[in-house]
């Protein structure tokens, strides 16, 4: 006979021997909520694990999505439901490519087919989408802040709650994370830290003395005899921190986490993350602690699916993919714009020794392989630390390098007090390489590109730029990489309408934009010119095919073409603006504001993004759906006319 534990609370003898031969019963199918999960035989969690798992792979097979985080996370997730009374007990997940367990077990299996689908499933938590999601977020390293928020709360409110942050472990290379574990260890907030490890090595091997010593550690047993020895030596103050010293030497040897005992919390692990049953028992045991814990849990991203173990980056966020073979399912598409940066990248590094490439985290994403591997002396991934990549360029161009920062839009919002004060005051020899401007898509909202017209043109000393193609593109990044201050180039997801480019690179004059098409209409009071940035100048030039009017390429949105705007109003009667940002403080708000200052008035239509955060859908979709297709800007643009 041998004792597992059968819940959280309660022990029973099971036989040594399990009869094989009797088929499982289907386990995931009766869960609907967390409550049904914590009424099972803790015996039964292995079976449903290996359930959840065969359902992730199969439904984001078909939908595409974060699957390797997920994969990790399966027996955690199960501890945590079956130990904590969510969702009064708050479990806060760090982003959210880690939860596609947590949501299948909190009533939203059966809508996984909408994942990252217009209508459908986030594919991030949502306060507004389930009541189990204590806290959305898009971006890295929030999930301790947050959680800390939340366990301070309790103590306010006098709420008898447990609050748990999980975070994985390259979140913890953003500062913000280090900020909160070291606000919760001064505030001795009730805060249990989960920190899922899976790829970084910073611990021991797992194996069975790693588990017992865990144990251990959050035992009563070992708990008891620590605050007792503080108590009996807490007026003998020598002794006292002899003591202490002597317990964090002892931990420090056999334990990685004299850091962050240090910083405030009671460190626990490692932990093998994919033994269900010792993680139930350890979070039972932490539960019983108070204060700020840290329990450290050893995964294998990707873990039970063999392409994803075997290759973790590509299934971090994967597109549809045969299920049975991991072979991911591509569709002919055109060079994407993040392509074309990364042979800029390589083609400029090759005539000058200067460039350094930086990116935070996104080498993948943001085209930077190629670079990494052939340049791998000028190349830095900083981490999760979007705000330490400005600085670090500033400090590259302080000693005359010329630094290409590659990062997101979105991404970019995080460091904006760098981009002002390290960069843009100093004058600094910057380039930034923008991706994923403008609406990305399945994502949604937390990632979409959506603001950065309105806040780098505001900046001083900062240049601008959006290109209608890959060609244009190409150029554009050689203009900013010339230009002796920091500039920009954003683009959004994805590709172009297809323009080839040629090897030889040539600059944009600052300010230039161009004109593609003259209207033939002879009468002033009928001519409309639009103005257009980046990836809707095609659209344009249909819709200028289409009504006859004006089609200008704008080409910067910093600093604007001011000649050929003075010039326009001469023979124009209406201005229509068309970019794929925010409209308040857009390219279009620079238009206006410019004609105001010359006490020129003529009516101005502003086509863009609305005041509204836009969710998850196609590119196309989420255009159509605010008026921002072809079809929509025409029928704007007649309406204006008429009106």
């Amino acid at each position: 006979m041998i004792i597992i534990p059968t819940s959280c609370a309660n022990w029973r003898l099971l036989p040594s021997i399990v009869n094989t031969d009797t088929k499982p019963t289907a386990l995931l199918s009766e869960i609907n909520d967390p409550a049904d999960l914590r009424a099972l035989d803790q015996s039964q969690l292995p079976q449903l694990a290996q359930e959840l798992r065969t359902f992730l792979i199969e439904s984001t097979a078909i939908t595409g999505g974060h699957l390797a985080p997920g994969l990790g996370t399966v027996e955690l997730t199960l501890a945590l439901h079956y130990c904590l009374n969510t969702p009064y007990d708050r479990l806060v997940w760090d982003i959210g490519h880690q939860a596609y367990p947590h949501k299948a077990l909190t009533g939203r299996r059966n809508q996984f087919h909408t994942l990252r689908q217009l209508g459908g499933l986030s594919g991030f938590l949502r306060r507004t989408e389930s009541e189990y999601d204590t806290f959305g977020a898009g971006h890295s390293s929030t999930s301790i802040s947050a959680a800390l928020g939340m366990a301070v709360a309790a103590t306010q409110k006098e709420e008898d709650r447990e609050v748990v942050a999980i975070i994985g472990d390259g979140a913890l290379t953003a500062g913000m994370a280090f900020e909160a574990l070291n606000n919760a260890g001064d505030l001795d907030a009730n805060l249990l830290v989960v920190l899922n490890d899976n790829e970084m090595s910073i611990s021991p091997n797992v194996g069975a003395m790693s588990n017992y010593l865990s144990r251990i550690l959050s035992g009563r047993a070992y708990t008891s005899v620590r605050e007792g020895s503080k108590t009996v030596l807490s007026t003998l103050e020598p002794l006292k921190n002899y003591a202490k010293r002597w317990e964090e030497h002892m931990k420090g040897m056999v334990m990685p986490g004299t850091l962050f005992e240090e910083l405030g919390f009671n460190y626990i692990g490692p932990v093998d993350g994919h033994d269900v049953h010792t993680l139930i028992r350890v979070i039972e045991n932490m539960k019983k602690l108070k204060g700020p814990r840290f329990l450290h849990i050893i995964t294998q991203k990707g873990k039970g699916f063999e392409p994803a173990e075997g290759n973790p980056c590509t299934f971090h966020g994967v597109s549809p993919f045969n299920p049975d073979t991991g072979k991911i399912i591509k569709t002919a598409g055109k060079r994407t714009y993040t392509h074309v940066y990364s042979d800029w990248m390589c083609d400029q590094a090759a005539i000058d020794e200067k460039l350094i490439g930086i990116t935070p985290a996104m080498r993948e994403g943001s085209g930077l392989v190629k670079f990494s591997e052939t340049y791998p002396d000028r190349y830095y991934d900083v981490g999760i630390a979007e705000q330490h990549s400005l600085t670090f360029a500033a400090g590259l161009a302080c000693e005359g390098l010329k630094p290409v920062v590659a990062i997101y839009s979105t991404f970019l919002q995080r460091a904006y007090d760098q981009l002002i004060h390290d960069i843009a005051i100093q004058n600094l020899d910057v380039t930034f390489a923008i991706d994923r401007a403008g609406l990305v898509g399945a994502d949604g909202a937390t990632h979409a590109g959506s603001f950065d017209y309105s806040f780098l043109r505001c900046i001083p000393n900062m240049v601008v730029m959006a290109p209608k193609d890959e060609a244009e593109c190409r150029d554009m990044l050689h203009t900013a990489y010339l230009y002796e201050g920091p500039a920009t180039v954003r683009y959004p997801r994805g590709s172009g309408p297809g323009a080839s480019e040629s090897k030889a690179m040539t600059a944009i004059p600052i300010g230039k934009a161009e004109t593609l098409r003259e209207s033939t209409i002879k009468r002033k009071s009928q001519r409309v010119a639009v103005l257009a940035w980046g990836n809707f100048v095609n659209v344009a030039e249909a819709i200028g095919d289409e009504l006859n009017t004006t089609v200008i390429n704008m080409r910067f949105i910093k600093p604007l073409d001011e000649t050929l705007l003075m010039t326009l109003t001469k023979n124009h009667s209406h201005f229509v603006t068309i970019e794929d940002q925010a409209i308040m403080g857009g390219a279009g708000s620079a238009v206006n504001e410019f004609l105001l200052q010359q006490n020129i008035t003529l009516p101005i239509l502003n086509l863009g993004l609305p005041d509204e955060f836009i969710e998850q859908g196609t590119q196309e979709q989420l255009h159509a759906s605010i008026g921002l297709d072809q079809k929509g800007i025409s029928e704007s643009i007649k309406q204006f006319i008429r009106s």
